[in-house]
């Protein structure tokens, strides 16, 4: 053994022992060499102890060497980069690494929580469905264990400041992606490329060669490590052939769509600035391969998870691979020949192979006859029943399965562990191909491709050498054909050593030993236990999908790799029926968990959604007002004329203002849409629910769109600027989603149609000037008539605005219901128009408005918005049913006239003021009927409140709502409920148009 490393042994694994690499785990300091993993220098520096179980805080060490690693989560790096939940054993480690154990209080020896092991029969699957209840039904004890219950749960906290790393997005496109780069990947890979084909190879460690860097193979005369480099050599000679290590493919999607993230720099002390910590890529291939491998499963004995305990494979992988032995005696507990190689391996490292445990009654076979003529025990017909120790493995009892002997106590620290491999089927079938169970081989196999795909090697359960290399080629060279590629010489490939190992069978569950039922986990990370199974089956959670989220049987993040076939495999038993009638749960995309950073790249902060400004904004930020968000953009919510102004009185002031003399608007959010072409009168005849083919020139027009399922999508105005020239605006929130509707109109509903659509938003500020006022001011600064003859309601023009030299769009439209003018200049001059505009209302005492008193004279004239048009309202129900042309068709006409749709029972909108005069009626509040007040709970609800403001023209508040009835009960007393705070608020019923309801002050 090595130095201060006492697990380290000498000349073996392939790190680099030059360069020595310094760490800390749980404030201790440690050594490493470049190449390891976390898990692998722990293991090497005799750390055993690595985490607490999830609900018992039982003590847990490395149990795998890969993804799947159920127990050593970890906490990796300090502040903003701190990166709970990591699994050590795929964690490399670099010079400087700072690691800590999860779930612990206060540290991992001494942990408070492992308290939890002593009331076990009390929290067992499923007990917070079942305690709360009963006894403290309809209390609000709930709301308190819920808290913590959550503290309790198990995981690490992560970083509360802000992620400092970068991220990128790539895409690609290929012949052939081989997932994978073990024997059968790098075999597939080399036929396909020497074919000809554009190849990407992508696997998810930092060492090409899978198994083949962590068993002992011979592969012609090469050993396994000699053979990958040399085909690595190959591939990367290859102009067609690009090879992406630390690359997990996670996702397959529908058109051969593979998503992927390469983890670039984590495993660097710093991210290099010209690099990101991880790239996102989209693979679209014309043929996958998926050379995924098998995962290595466990076995179900008591006390089966105590620091020691390991996959059979993971021994192997750290001593072949990272030069570790993680015990000096081992005991091997197996079902299949596989394991009997780790025996084999920890001789050759220096340890003492106590005994191979095999539940098999007689098997036979060359690897066996090997182990034996090792000097290794082999005890067939047994099982391991129970172990002992505590924070390390100790001992193990071993004991016949058939009950026929006694039992026997092995003196071991380490216990090698293999239920056999199951094939990692999970891309396979998120494509939709069910995965098949195999008998024989006790595992499930990929199904029928239903994508342009197929599995290779193990992932399609070939388990030996030659099998993995002659299926990697095969696969690779057929893809390739299936491309256009082919080779033009026949290819030989190496010869390896003929296999023929014994078969496995089945175990999915060890018996208790001669006395007492310790606990047999069967999923590790969530501390799922045997017994758990059988309880959600006495329960009746009997199917998978309940199974598992019963019991959190494959929950966790390795997301039930060495856990699921066995919890199925019980449940199969407890049912009587075979495995695959039982079925398996449903396979989801991230195959391994994946930061939320690599899913954004580069669209995160004000990258994901850029803050839109209009030419106004700094005249806005000067005169101090407050911002709000609308859709994008930044839009002033109001002006405060002192700090103590409140948001109230600031609109109320503002509303008042306009009303009385001239207020002016910053509109330039609005969306703004140039429609031109011969077909364009008939383009909006189709898309808005009134007719548009006879309005005239110089003519503005409010329209109403309705969704393909009849239900109001947008409204706005258009006019008509020239004979073939249309201008729409559309609400702020769906400017983007109309303009995408409006091409894919024309591009895929309507492409005879001769249109053109653009979006100038930003080429133009918008600016409202409402009020009695409004048009001396505005005939100030403008070149043309305002008369009502002249310039009618309704109508639009060009104009030019302050100088000869700015050309402007004048429309007289208004949403406040006062005389309005819009007028739309050239973004480069809107800041120039607008303070013209604010020097010609001086004298009228004109006054900045926000999109706070904005809205709240739009609900005073009862117009609707964004809050009514939530998507589940129809015309009709909006009181424009009278915009839906009977004399033309037009989108959604046909499923606005079904049954439910034009129900006399729907809600409809309705204006409401409270009785008291005085209290607000808060947005969202449901409303039922006065008399159902005190009636016992659940009432029916009637209505809802969907927007507010108060009116200083009525000085009372007032509102918008949905009410069943509609106006049939103007004059009515209902009662707006508000139950979160407790409030419930007797209000009147009365027409939404609370001001000028004739519309005379629109006409000036």
């Amino acid at each position: 053994m090595s130095g201060n490393q006492p697990n380290r042994i000498p000349n073996f694994g392939r790190i680099g022992r030059d360069e020595p690499l310094r760490f800390t785990f749980d404030g201790k300091a440690y050594t490493g060499y470049k190449g390891d993993t976390l898990a692998s220098a722990l293991l090497a520096n005799g750390v055993k102890l690595v985490g607490r179980s999830f609900k018992y805080h039982r003590p847990r060490g490395v149990f795998s060497a890969g993804v799947e690693e159920p127990n050593a989560l970890v906490a990796l790096r300090e502040g903003a980069r701190r990166e709970p939940n990591t699994r050590a054993t795929v964690a490399e480690l670099f010079d400087g690494l700072v690691a800590e154990s999860q779930n612990r209080s206060p540290n991992l020896k001494y942990d408070i929580q492992s308290l939890n092991q002593a009331i076990a029969r009390f929290i067992p699957a499923g007990f917070y469905y079942k305690t709360f209840m009963g006894p403290f039904a309809n209390t609000r004890l709930w709301m308190f264990f819920e808290k913590i219950i959550r503290k309790s749960a198990g995981m690490g906290t992560a970083s509360g400041e802000a992620d400092p790393d970068r991220y990128d997005r790539m895409h690609a496109h290929c012949d052939v992606l081989v997932i994978g780069g073990g024997a059968a990947g790098l075999s597939a890979a080399l036929a396909a490329g020497e074919a000809g084909a554009r190849v990407i190879l992508v696997d998810e460690t930092p060492r090409l060669g899978g198994r083949l860097n962590q068993d002992v193979y011979k592969i012609g005369d090469l050993s396994g490590g000699e053979w990958v480099e040399q085909t690595i050599a190959k591939l990367t000679a290859l102009p067609t052939v690009k090879l992406l290590t630390r690359t997990t493919a996670f996702g397959y999607y529908d058109g051969n769509l593979i998503g992927a993230v390469e983890r670039v720099s984590d495993h660097l002390p710093e991210t290099p600035v010209h690099l990101p910590r991880q790239r996102w890529w989209r693979f679209r291939a014309k043929q996958v391969i998926l050379a995924t491998g098998a995962t290595e499963q466990p076995l179900v004995f008591g006390n089966n998870d105590r620091p020691g305990i390991m996959l059979a494979g993971a021994v192997r992988a750290y001593i072949n691979e990272y030069g570790v032995l993680p015990g000096r005696r081992a005991v091997i507990f197996t079902n299949n020949d596989d394991a009997y190689r780790t025996a084999l391996d920890v001789i050759n490292a220096g340890g003492a192979a106590v005994a191979v445990v095999d539940a098999r009654k007689n098997p036979r076979s060359t690897l066996i006859d090997h182990t034996r003529g090792k000097g290794v025990t082999v005890l067939t017909g047994h099982a391991v029943v129970n172990t002992h120790g505590h924070f390390e493995l100790q001992a193990v009892d071993v004991a016949p399965i058939d009950g026929d002997g006694a039992a026997r106590r092995l003196d071991c620290d380490l216990l090698a562990i293999s239920g056999g491999w199951q094939p990692n089927v999970h891309l396979s079938s998120q494509t939709g191909a069910k995965p098949v169970w195999n008998d024989k081989m006790n595992c499930f196999l990929p199904g029928t491709p239903k994508r342009p795909e197929a599995s290779a090697g193990a992932a399609a359960g070939r388990f030996t050498l030659a099998a993995v290399l002659s299926d990697g080629h095969a696969r690779g060279t057929q893809a390739a054909a299936l491309t256009g590629h082919s080779l033009d010489r026949e290819v030989r490939l190496p010869r390896v050593d003929a296999e023929t190992p014994a078969p496995s069978e089945a175990l999915w569950e060890a018996p208790d030993p001669a006395t007492g039922h310790p606990k047999k986990f069967v999923d590790h990370q969530d501390d799922v236990s045997a017994d758990d199974v059988r309880l959600a089956h006495r329960e009746g959670y009997v199917s998978v999908e309940h199974l598992k989220r019963y019991t959190t049987l494959g929950m966790g993040t390795d997301q039930g790799k060495t856990s699921n076939i066995t919890g199925l495999a019980i449940m199969a038993k407890l049912r009587g029926q075979p495995i695959p009638a039982v079925g398996t749960t449903t396979f989801r995309p991230p195959y391994t968990p994946i930061a939320i950073g690599a899913m954004g790249g580069t669209e995160r902060g004000q990258h994901y959604k850029p803050r839109r400004r209009s030419p106004m904004h700094d005249w806005h930020q000067e005169r101090g007002c407050e911002w709000i968000p609308a859709g994008l953009w930044d839009r002033p919510r109001h002006y405060p004329l002192t700090p103590n102004e409140t948001l109230r009185q600031a609109y109320v002031r503002e509303t008042k203002q306009t009303r009385q003399s001239v207020g002016i608007c910053d509109v330039t959010t609005l969306g703004k849409i140039d429609i031109q072409g011969p077909d364009a009168a008939e383009f909006l005849n189709r898309v808005y629910t009134n007719g548009f083919a006879k309005l005239p020139v110089g003519k503005a027009r409010y329209g109403l769109m309705l969704r393909e399922d009849g239900q109001v999508y947008d409204d706005g105005t258009t006019s008509r600027l020239g004979e073939n020239h249309y201008v729409m605006t559309t609400t702020t929130a769906n400017a983007v989603t109309v303009m995408a509707k409006l091409e894919f109109y024309l591009q895929a509903v309507w492409p005879d149609l001769r249109v053109k659509v653009v979006s100038v938003t930003e080429q133009y500020a918008a600016i409202a000037l409402a009020g009695p006022n409004s048009r001396k001011v505005m005939q100030k600064i403008v070149d043309i008539d305002l008369s009502d003859d002249a310039f009618p309601f309704m109508a639009c023009g060009p104009c030019h605005a302050v100088t000869d030299a700015i050309r402007a769009r004048l429309f007289r439209i208004s949403f406040s219901g006062e005389l309005a003018y819009e007028i739309n200049v050239p973004s480069d001059y809107g800041r120039f128009v607008w303070d013209a505009l604010m020097d010609a209302g001086a004298e009228f005492g004109i006054v900045p408005y926000g999109l706070e008193a904005l809205g709240n004279m739009r609900i005073e004239k009862g117009h609707v918005a964004g809050a009514e048009l939530d998507g589940r309202t129809t015309a009709d129900d909006l009181g424009l049913g009278k915009m839906l042309s009977a004399q033309k068709p037009f989108v959604g006409k046909a499923l606005a006239q079904r049954p439910g749709l034009t129900a006399p029972t729907r809600k409809k909108l309705v204006g409401l003021v409270p009785v008291d005069g005085k209290t607000a009626l808060p947005n969202g509040s449901q409303i039922i009927e006065l008399a159902d007040r005190d009636k016992p709970r659940p009432v029916k609800m009637i209505g809802n409140v969907s927007s507010n403001g108060f009116s200083p023209e009525l000085d009372t508040p007032i509102a918008l709502g949905l009410l069943e009835g509609g106006l049939a009960r103007e004059g009515d007393t209902v009662l707006v409920a508000y139950p979160l705070k407790n409030l419930y608020i007797p209000a009147t019923v009365r027409n939404p148009h609370f001001v000028d309801p004739e519309g005379k002050r629109l006409h000036g």
